[in-house]
């Protein structure tokens, strides 16, 4: 099978966009990489397709478009996770307060801390 049919194409997409959203919804981010790689090629594929309908692509589009907001909300987890894990950093090292007049002072936390995990 050395030239697919574009139909045949449309449906490796889809079935790949399915398994990317799997993995997604699953938190499995490794899988991400294998499958972008499978993408691209197949996207690659059916962009050298002179005779394509643009009906026949609506579907997988759709796909491509839900699954980048899945990736949008994973991306933005992570950078919120970040951002927590930056504050705690910074809120182990001490605390800072204002005093009546304004002026800022730091409290230094003693010996090792721990976070304290509940569940």
């Amino acid at each position: 099978m050395s030239n697919p049919k574009p139909q045949q194409l449309i449906d490796e997409l889809d079935q790949i966009l399915d398994r990317e959203r799997a993995a997604l919804m699953a938190g499995d981010l490794g899988k991400l990489e294998e499958l972008l790689a499978k993408k691209e090629k197949v996207i690659g594929k059916l962009n050298a397709v002179t005779e394509l309908e643009r009906g026949a692509l609506e579907q997988v589009q759709s796909k491509v478009s839900r699954n980048q907001q899945l990736l949008d909300s994973a991306m933005d987890g992570i950078r919120a996770v970040a951002a927590r894990m930056a504050e705690l950093r910074r809120i182990r090292k001490g605390l800072d307060v204002y005093d009546q007049a304004g002026r800022k002072t730091r409290y230094r936390t003693r010996g090792a801390t721990r976070l304290e995990k509940r569940a």
